[in-house]
């Protein structure tokens, strides 16, 4: 998956950095297809140092089985992108990617354990992990990339362009009319679009503008939930008094026809996240298991692959690169689980 439309704007950066809700009407599914016969042992052989830990090579031609992921709306562009490129290098089974959430991701992967990786936009909780636990399951994190929340509006707005976390708080909870935060903007009634309460970026939004107090956000009027980012930019656009957040990749998409808003003053750019200034900037993971990994080498494989050549793909998707730390800490996840 490409978007040239983000390119140009984080191609330097990227550069740079690799030198140091309602129920969904829809919930996208990305399904690669061609399963082929029992999972084999791929050949690995050495590869060059990228970033950090060598991780061995993975030659897709070579890898057979099919591989089973769900969580994040968020990771789920990226995750499909990565998916594409190993089915382009080779890889001839079948990649099933449901976009439904993190936390419903979680539940598949630590409760019915239905899936060989899970999606999130957030770090796994403390009970996702003991019901991991539960199930004979020890989750393992890898660390794939860096999204920046995009608080948006339509560009018929002409009324905002920043907003304070503590006006964010106002727009998506009690305020009934944009007058009700600002005098200076209309008496309009605030149409609000959020992620469902099973989306990693709802906790997330949750999390730094309402300190973890789901309530507010929940009771305000006006307000339309969904696990699909493409029915909330829908939303956004509907109106000139409508504002909505979601991951960054849907706002790079529809740029043309949303404007995002600065938080506290700073534009969410490939320089203020990588500087850590840009308020609503999060990590984006993915997770499996050392058992699930050494008794499905597709399942591993596909893991090296994705963080081997993410750098790669990460900024045409729309998101920003880990830290060189970052990244070389789930390759050595990777390096450790195979032991």
């Amino acid at each position: 998956m490409r978007r040239t439309l983000f390119v140009s704007l984080l191609a330097a950066a990227l550069l740079l950095s690799a030198c140091g809700g309602s129920e969904p009407t829809s919930a996208p599914t990305a399904t690669l297809p061609q399963p082929t016969e029992a999972a084999a042992e791929p050949t690995l052989s050495p590869s060059s140092q990228a970033e950090g830990n060598i991780l061995p090579e993975v030659n897709p031609l070579e890898v057979t089985g099919d591989i089973v992921t769900a969580g994040s709306s968020t990771v789920y562009p990226l995750s499909e992108a990565m998916a594409e490129r190993f089915q382009d290098e080779g890889y001839s089974g079948n990649i099933t990617i449901d976009s439904i959430g993190s936390g419903a991701g979680f539940e598949r992967f630590c409760v019915q354990g239905e899936t060989d990786i899970s999606n999130a936009s957030r770090p796994i909780k403390d009970s996702e992990v003991e019901s991991c636990q539960s199930i004979g399951r020890e989750p393992i994190e890898f660390r794939v990339g860096t999204d920046a929340l995009a608080v948006v509006v339509s560009q018929e707005n002409g009324f905002i362009d920043n907003a304070t976390l503590s006006e964010l708080a106002l727009i998506f909870s009690t305020a009934e009319t944009w007058a009700d935060v600002n005098p200076a903007w209309p008496a309009e009634p605030i149409q609000r679009f959020i992620p469902g309460t099973d989306s990693g970026t709802f906790d997330y939004f949750v999390e730094e503008v309402f300190d973890e107090n789901e309530e507010p956000i929940l009771s305000a009027a006006n307000t339309q939930l969904s696990e699909d980012d493409n029915v909330l930019v829908q939303g956004v656009l509907g109106s000139p008094y409508a504002i909505g957040f979601f991951g960054y990749a849907y706002y790079a998409e529809n740029a043309d026809t949303l404007k995002i808003l600065s938080i506290e003053g700073v534009e969410p750019t490939a320089d203020s996240v990588d500087k850590g200034e840009y308020p609503l900037a999060r990590p984006l993971f993915i997770y499996s298991t050392a058992e699930i990994m050494q008794e499905k080498p597709q399942v591993a494989s596909f893991i090296n692959f994705y963080l081997s050549y993410v750098n790669e793909e990460i900024v045409d998707v729309g998101y920003f690169p880990a830290s060189v730390e970052a990244l070389d800490a789930a390759r050595q996840a990777w390096l450790d689980a195979m032991q």
